[in-house]
């Protein structure tokens, strides 16, 4: 199969097209039509077998995740999903692989109204990048930057069982067949809030996904709005799955390993009533409040402050 025949046969042929785009895949570059008056969200996110993903992965779920992790940066932002391009390396043109491959892309694009509309294909070891568009009005886009002291802390759904997956998986812990059913889905199929973003227009002031850990993206927004925060241990959202894990490995699958893509966001007290008329399927709870200390100060139980052992995922920490 050549490198054409592989781009009509599997990318090519999409469930997903929109008008505002005057021309896709086929061409030397896309033409599309941003909406008046709405700025253009973009961003990229590179898996890597080995690095993000094992080796052995499921096509389908990988094909799902590449384009989740992605929509998930754009849900962040408060914008609506539109377009995409992928760029693939991998060793051999595997029809079989391809199929299950773009099956949990598109199945994905479809439920967002996303459309594929360029990118590249190499041979090489096998990695995915993948470059969303989206829209968002200038005055309703959501920034790491703009938190304000008395903004209340809030996260998404619930947060550590991506980790506790992944220690399972990787042999260095065990969990019954039951419970690693219960949380694998987050691990390889994690669900963009994008919906979540959109409602969070007008009300939070600052917001970013939980792709490095609680910790290590909660400091990304302190930083950046020059503030500090306090957060305790007993407020964090977990599944009964991540709470066992906790009670016997300690807190840093919720806080510190990552691979959540929930929103940890950012709202000032007078828009508390507003957000909690707000029906999110996955919920969202309030885990602290931002201060003017600089800082990250995480209360236990006991109303101690806890040390954790660390603090994110860092692709270059160490090297």
């Amino acid at each position: 199969m050549t490198e054409f025949e592989l781009i009509r046969t599997f990318f090519a042929r999409q469930p997903v097209s929109r008008a505002d785009v005057a021309a896709g895949i086929g061409d030397d570059a896309a033409l599309l039509r941003p909406p008046a008056g709405q700025l253009l969200a973009v961003t990229s996110d590179l898996l890597v077998s080995g690095v993000h993903f094992l080796p052995d992965v499921e096509p389908r779920s990988l094909g799902h995740k590449a384009l989740a992790v992605n929509l998930s940066d754009l849900a962040a932002m408060g914008a609506e999903p539109a377009w995409f391009l992928l760029n693939l390396t991998m060793p051999e043109a595997d029809a079989r692989w391809l199929e299950r491959f773009c099956e949990g892309m598109f199945d994905l694009a479809r439920a967002y109204n996303v459309q594929l509309v360029g990118g590249d294909t190499s041979r090489g070891p096998l990695a995915i990048g993948i470059e969303a568009h989206g829209f968002v009005p200038e005055a309703a886009a959501l920034r790491r930057s703009d938190a304000k002291i008395g903004d209340r802390i809030y996260v998404t759904g619930t947060l550590g069982d991506a980790a506790v997956a992944l220690q399972h998986r990787l042999g260095k812990q065990r969990l019954s067949e039951d419970d690693f059913a219960a949380v694998a889905e987050r691990l390889d199929r994690p669900t963009p809030r994008v919906r979540e973003g959109l409602s969070l227009r007008g009300l939070a002031h600052s917001a970013i996904d939980i792709s490095d850990g609680l910790l290590a993206d909660l400091g990304h927004i302190l930083e950046l709005s020059r503030v500090g925060a306090r957060i305790f241990l007993d407020k964090i959202p977990l599944s009964p799955v991540c709470q066992a894990h906790v009670g016997k490995s300690g807190w840093e699958a919720p806080l510190a390993m990552g691979d959540d893509y929930e929103l940890c966001f950012t709202v000032p007290p007078k828009n508390i009533g507003a957000l909690e008329k707000l029906q999110f399927t996955c919920g969202f709870h309030c885990i602290g409040e931002i201060e003017a200390e600089p800082g990250l100060r995480i209360v236990d139980e006991s109303g101690r402050l806890y040390d954790p052992l660390f603090t994110g995922h860092d692709h270059f920490a160490g090297k």
